[in-house]
Order: structure tokens, then C-alpha cells, then sequence
């Protein structure tokens, strides 16, 4: 459209140029049923942080590459909501570094999908509270409590270690594994040794046998916990038994949770009250006929689902099928006896519903007494709660086959469907120092023992700089990077705080911008954009933390140059950087707290000093060596109690950072630690410097004529000058010894001169 002016001279509106744009990158995940990046786009997401959500349903694209072969619009299955499943703990022991290594993986990629993305994501997690290592450990705590509450005697102890170590040294024996085979080994040389001394004590009837004996009792414990479950296992019936353990250790994964920082699930289902919801999926996967009932259990049938025109087995790992360790590794420990494996058409099949045996807990069902299968649980739970298609599955990478395969192949078989997740996430494996880590090696870190030694925010922040989908090693090179990290961007948050500090009016604080302001503002957008684009590939939080430690660096660079031409940096622009680096460790609650929450004025430290001087002095002027020791004495004793501190910079103004209390005092005592280290290596060296000058004198006072004499041990005869002529059997010295002591004679000469002439004293 144009439009005509008034007059003769025709003027119309020109034209208008419309810009070209962009095409911004879109959120790409990598998806396990594909193993490979699929795209799920989001519109400008990056420059919705901070902002209210606009109601925009965020479209995505996926490239399927195996099972669709082409690229195609995906957009989530109900609008921006995302439904996520993520298999949770079996809760029979502390929680350690590998649960970690997944819940704050999955938290992080949470909290980005709805803090950054803007995803309204609904996340559903289990507790498995009923599974074959839970019956197992229940059994086993149970019946050795039972033991040591009849406190028998030393003799009984040591008989029945040395009966229960019999089965276990055959075990050891038939190990092959190298890791397994070396923990087994280090539990029986630990069980060896606290054997001799009671053998001793109860041979001879010594008084320390009761002692001895509760000591041979706790490095037994494994051995004879499995010794008293093959005896007696069979006659624990009592359900509760069977529910107080992982009630236990529920509460405290909860509770590692919390202290990790970790968001709840918004939906978190237990598998003891899901066992009716269980046993109907069981019923329809039958009805389906896609499972068989054999002897009181109920198997998946593989084959005839493998078989089946609109369904695939393996999906996620196809390589893996047949994998016979793998396979009974999924079934449980206490279910793959020859009879239950017998049971099955295939040895691809596994259970659904597991026939309760004596010593296990058991449910009704119409097959008989019995217990849910390990696979199962998840499927029904996510199945009551997501309905017949989730959007993402998470689990552990360890997590892929059997457990994912055959919750995809059931519960594909139960809704009749071939797209029951549509993402399947997996979190890398974890080691400690580049070994393998495993609870059920016993070599393992427990997530309360990892926060005595570090806090939440900093096991994120390493956890953050590295990929979520690879192995991280946790050691201590790690998190001293992850520390040095978190320091890095607390050092330049309080210098920038310490900046906006500075007194300025309203219009002081928009400053005219130069060459170094247009070139830093330039680089900050280039490593937005770099972030954008980091997270959008795979999530890539490695790459974002390392485009922001740039972004701190170019920074910190530009403050350095501006206060070495006494000039204070662009308030806005320091403002609008550390607002953004702000607002990205939000997103993935990487900010627990930036130190400093409260601001302190100058005025109010001019405050304090002042009224610490009126304290001391109130009608005099004292003397200056006075006013500098009470400044030392507010410097570091008074305001680091408040949270502050002072850094002098000359020509400058002095920088006010404000930290966290505790962080000051530990501050405080380590500068303190290396004075006085300092302070012991000077008096050190000032002492041995005394005794050296000591030890010189000393010698320096002894006359050559006497300096031989004393040795008679070594010499025999000497000449008038005292210079020895003969060793100690009255033999002549050989050129060589009289040439070495001429030397030895000739320096001490110059020596005794030496102190003569300093004390101007006469031979």
C-alpha cells in the first residue's frame, strides 16, 4: 500500500525493506530408541527467561531415523505439556553418587525444559519397594537381629562363622567376575583376620573372648547373614517385615534428595499400592495374549510379541537380546532357580507375576499367591498415571536392557500401540576416581558422605560441566574444578555488586558507551547466543558453563582495564551481564545463593568504624599507629562477623564484598593458619641461623695448635704446632691423610684469626 502527500509533487510512501531474520536452533535430545539427536524446537525460547509465559505451544521437530526414516513436525503429544517418567530407587540401602549421578541429571534437564524452554513438564517417579534384593536384605536383617539378640556365646560365634564361611569360600571360588571376585576376596581376608584372635581366646578361655567375639561378629556379618538366610529364610512370613525396610530407606532418600536440591516428582507411586493396578495389566497383556501362566507365575512371551506384525523386541538395544546374564540379572537374585527358568518357553521370557515362594511377601491374584515382576511395576504405574504414551522415559544407562526393553514390549502389548515413549533418556554411568562403582561391590560413596565434603551447589556445578549422557568421574580433581568454578563466578558477582554500589543519581548510572563497551557488549551477545545453541544440542551444559566462564572472563578483562585508568566500569552493562549469568544459573537451580543477598552501604560501614572509635576514643585525638591498629582490628575481626569484606585498590576506591559469614571466618582462619606457618618458619630459620653462628663461633675460638689434640683415638703424636704426625698405632701418616688435615689445619688458622681480630685479643 502507498500513500499519496498533498500538493503537486506526487509524494508517496516508500517501500518498506522487511528484515531477513533468523532461524534460531532448535532443542535437539538424544534419543535412545534412535541413538540419535531428535529435534524438539521451541519458539525463542531463550529470550523468554524472566518473562512470563506467552501460551505459545512450543513446536518441535524429530528426526526418527530408524523407525520412520524421515524427518517430520513433531509438537508434544498434548500441546506444552510434557509427561516424563523417570524409574526411581529400590530403596534397601543409603542412597550413594550413582542415584545422584541420574536425579540431579534429570533435575537439571527438568528444570531447563521448564525454566528455559518453557515446557510445562509433568514428572511421575517410582519407588520400588518391592524387588528381590528388598526380601533378600529384609530377610537377612531380620534373622541376624534375631541372632545377636540371643547374645550367644563366643564358642557358638566362632563355630557358626566357620560354618558359614564354608558356602561362602565355595562362592568365592566360583566367582569370575574380577571386580566381584576381588570384593568377596576383601571381605573374607577381613573375616580371616578377626578369626585368629577368638580362636585364641576361646582355646586358652581368655577374658577378651567377649570381646573378641562381637568384633568377629561385625566383619562377619555378610557372610553369616547369608548363612542364617539359606537355613531359615523360608520361615519369615511376616509381610511387615518385608515393608519396614525400604520405608526406612524411602525417607532418607527423600531427605538426600532435599539436601541435594533435587524437585520432587509431581506424582511419586510406590509399587505395594499399585499391586491390584498391576495385576489388571497382567490380566489384559494376557488377554492380549502376549503372556502365559505357568506353575502360579506369569510370563511375557517374546517371541510371539516379536513375531507380531505392528510390534519389535529390543528396541533400545537390539544387540542385547539373548544376553542370558543380563536377562536373569533382571529376574532377581531369588528367581531364577532351575525350576522357575524351567517354567519358561523361552529363555527370553520374563516374569510378570512371580508365584510367591516361602519367606516372601505375596499378594492375591487370580493366578494365586504372589508378587509383582521387576519390569511390570513401571509400566502399570506409569501406565495408571501417564496413559497409553509418555513423552520422555529416564533412566540410568545401565537401565536399557532388560528393564526398558521389556517395559516397552509389555506395555506396548498392553495399550496395543508401537509409540508407548516417544524419548528415551539415559544418564551416563558414574565412577569414583576411574573405577567402576557398585553397591553391591561395596564400592561405593554415599550421597551424605559426598556433602561433607562439598554442597549441593557445587556437586551441580559439576555435574553441569559435564555431559548428562556420558560417564562422569567423581574424584577430587572434579569437584576442586567444580569449587574453582563456583569461586570464579561469586568473585565476579561481588565485584560487579560492589560496582552498582558506588554512589550515583538517577542519570549518573547511564554512562557514555566507548570502543571497549561496544566490543564487550558485542561478546556477551555472541555467548548468549553460543548458550542458546549449547542447549539446544543435546542439552549441552558443558559447553553453556564454558561459555559463560568466557563471558566472566571478557568481563573481568574489561574491569581491569577501566580501573587501571581510574575509571569505574559501565554500571549498565556489568548489570545487564551479571543479570543474565544470574538468570542462566537459575534455570538449572545452579544459584543456591549468590553471596552477599543484602546490601551494606558505605555509609553504614563509615557508621560502624565510627562508632568503634567513639568506643575507644571520646575526647581526644588519638595516635595515628592508634587509628591504624583499630582499623586492622575492624578490617578483620568486626566486619567479616557481618558478612564483609574490604579489598584495597590503589587510586581506587576500596571494593565491598559482601560474602557469607561462614565462608569470611574460614577465610579468616586460613590467612591466620599461613601467618602463623609463616610467622613458625621464620623463628625456625632464625633459630638454626642462632646455632649455625653459635656452632661457627665456637669452632672459631679453638686454636689450631689444639684443634687435633683432643682426637687421641686418631692420633698418637704431634708436632709443636699440635699438627698430628702418627695415627693411633704409632705409624707414620701417609702424604695423603697429612695432605687432607694440612687443609682442615690451614682453615681453621684462618677461622681462629678471624675471631682474634674480632675480639682484638693476643695468641
Amino acid at each position: 500500500m502507498v500513500f499519496l502527500c498533498s500538493g503537486d509533487q506526487g509524494w508517496v510512501q516508500h517501500p518498506w525493506s522487511a528484515p531477513a531474520g533468523s532461524n534460531l536452533p532448535k532443542l535437539r535430545l538424544y534419543n535412545s530408541l534412535t541413538r540419535t539427536k531428535s529435534h524438539f524446537g521451541c519458539l525463542n525460547p531463550y529470550d523468554q527467561i524472566g518473562k512470563k509465559d506467552t501460551g505459545l505451544s512450543a513446536k518441535c521437530t524429530i528426526i526418527n531415523i530408524r523407525l520412520v526414516l524421515l524427518q517430520e513436525l513433531f509438537v508434544p503429544q498434548n500441546g506444552n505439556k510434557v509427561s516424563w517418567y523417570c524409574c526411581g530407587p529400590t530403596v534397601y540401602d543409603a542412597s550413594h553418587m550413582g542415584h545422584a549421578r541420574s536425579y540431579i541429571s534429570f533435575d537439571i534437564l527438568r528444570r531447563i525444559l521448564m525454566n528455559y524452554f518453557k515446557y510445562d513438564v509433568f514428572y511421575c517417579m517410582n519407588i520400588t519397594d518391592i524387588d528381590d534384593k528388598i526380601i533378600r536384605r529384609a530377610r537377612q536383617n531380620y534373622l541376624l537381629e534375631q541372632y545377636r539378640e540371643k547374645k550367644p556365646a563366643a564358642a557358638q560365634v566362632l563355630q557358626d562363622v566357620l560354618s558359614a564361611r564354608g558356602p561362602f569360600q565355595a562362592k568365592l571360588a566360583e566367582t569370575t567376575d574380577p571386580d566381584k571376585k576381588q570384593m568377596l576376596e576383601r571381605l573374607d581376608s577381613a573375616v580371616a583376620a578377626a578369626l585368629g584372635p577368638l580362636q585364641g581366646a576361646v582355646e586358652s578361655k581368655a577374658g577378651e573372648a567377649d570381646i573378641q567375639h562381637l568384633v568377629l561378629l561385625e566383619k562377619a556379618k555378610d557372610l553369616l547373614s547369608d548363612w542364617l538366610d539359606a537355613q531359615f529364610g523360608s520361615q519369615v512370613t511376616e509381610n511387615s517385615i518385608f515393608s519396614l525396610l525400604p520405608k526406612f530407606w524411602e525417607g532418607e532418600y527423600h531427605n538426600d534428595m532435599d539436601a541435594l536440591n533435587v524437585l520432587p516428582p509431581d506424582v511419586l507411586t510406590r509399587v505395594s499400592e499399585y499391586c491390584p493396578e498391576i495385576v489388571d495389566f497382567v490380566k489384559k497383556i494376557l488377554d492380549n495374549d502376549f503372556g502365559y501362566e505357568s506353575n502360579g507365575s506369569v510370563y511375557f512371551d517374546t517371541a510371539k510379541f516379536a513375531t507380531s506384525q505392528k510390534h519389535a523386541y529390543g528396541k533400545l538395544v537390539p544387540e542385547a537380546v539373548g544376553d542370558m546374564k543380563a536377562l536373569q540379572e533382571g529376574e532377581g537374585d531369588l528367581s531364577v532357580s532351575a525350576d522357575q527358568l524351567s517354567e519358561k518357553r523361552s529363555q527370553n521370557d520374563f516374569a510378570l507375576w512371580k508365584a510367591s515362594k516361602p519367606g516372601e511377601p505375596s499378594w492375591d491374584s487370580p493366578w494365586g499367591k504372589g508378587r509383582p515382576g521387576w519390569h511390570i511395576e513401571c509400566s502399570a504405574m506409569a501406565g495408571s498415571i501417564l496413559g497409553e504414551s509418555m513423552d520422555i522415559h529416564g533412566g540410568g544407562f545401565d537401565l536399557r536392557f532388560p528393564h526398558h526393553d521389556n517395559e516397552l514390549a509389555q506395555s506396548e502389548a498392553y495399550f496395543e500401540n508401537d509409540h508407548w515413549v516417544r524419548y528415551f533418556l539415559h544418564t551416563g554411568h558414574l565412577t569414583i576416581a576411574g573405577c567402576k562403582m557398585s553397591k553391591s561391590l561395596k564400592n561405593f560413596i554415599t550421597i551424605k558422605d559426598a556433602l561433607a565434603k562439598n554442597t549441593a551447589r557445587q556437586l551441580r556445578l559439576a555435574f553441569l560441566m559435564h555431559s548428562w549422557k556420558d560417564t562422569l568421574d567423581y574424584s577430587s580433581n572434579t569437584m576442586e574444578s567444580a569449587v574453582h568454578y563456583e569461586k570464579f563466578l561469586n568473585e565476579f558477582f561481588l565485584n560487579v555488586k560492589d560496582i552498582l554500589r558506588a554512589p550515583c543519581d538517577i542519570t549518573g548510572q547511564f554512562e557514555k558507551w566507548e570502543a571497549a563497551e561496544m566490543e564487550l557488549n558485542e561478546s556477551f551477545y555472541e555467548r548468549k547466543a553460543a548458550v542458546h545453541a549449547a542447549l539446544c544440542d543435546n542439552v549441552d551444559t558443558r559447553s553453556t558453563m564454558e561459555e559463560m566462564r568466557a563471558l566472566v572472563t571478557q568481563s573481568n578483562t574489561y574491569i581491569a582495564s577501566r580501573k587501571s585508568s581510574k575509571l569505574q566500569p559501565n554500571r549498565m552493562l556489568m548489570k545487564s551481564i551479571a543479570l543474565y549469568l544470574t538468570d542462566m544459573l537459575k534455570v538449572s537451580e545452579s544459584l543456591c545463593s549468590i553471596p552477599g543477598g543484602v546490601f551494606i552501604h558505605r555509609t553504614l560501614l563509615q557508621n560502624v568504624v565510627a562508632t568503634k572509635m567513639s568506643f575507644y576514643w571520646t575526647n581526644s585525638v588519638p595516635p595515628l599507629t592508634e587509628v591504624l591498629q583499630l582499623c586492622d582490628v575492624v578490617r578483620n575481626d568486626t566486619l567479616p562477623e557481618l558478612g564483609v569484606r574490604l579489598e584495597d585498590h590503589e587510586g581506587l576506591p576500596t571494593v565491598v564484598k559482601l560474602v557469607d559469614k561462614e565462608t569470611l571466618l574460614r577465610e579468616r582462619n586460613e590467612k591466620k593458619k599461613m601467618e602463623d606457618e609463616k610467622k613458625n618458619k621464620k623463628e625456625e630459620a632464625a633459630k638454626k641461623k642462632l646455632e649455625q653462628e653459635l656452632a661457627k663461633l665456637a669452632k672459631m675460638k679453638i686454636s689450631p695448635c689444639d684443634m687435633f689434640r683432643s682426637e687421641t683415638d686418631k692420633y698418637s703424636s704431634f708436632d709443636e704446632t699440635g699438627f698430628p704426625t702418627h695415627d693411633v698405632e704409632g705409624k707414620d701418616l701417609s702424604k695423603g691423610q697429612t695432605k687432607k688435615l694440612r687443609k682442615l689445619h690451614e682453615a681453621q688458622e684462618k677461622l681462629h684469626q678471624e675471631y682474634l681480630q674480632t675480639n682484638q685479643n693476643g695468641c
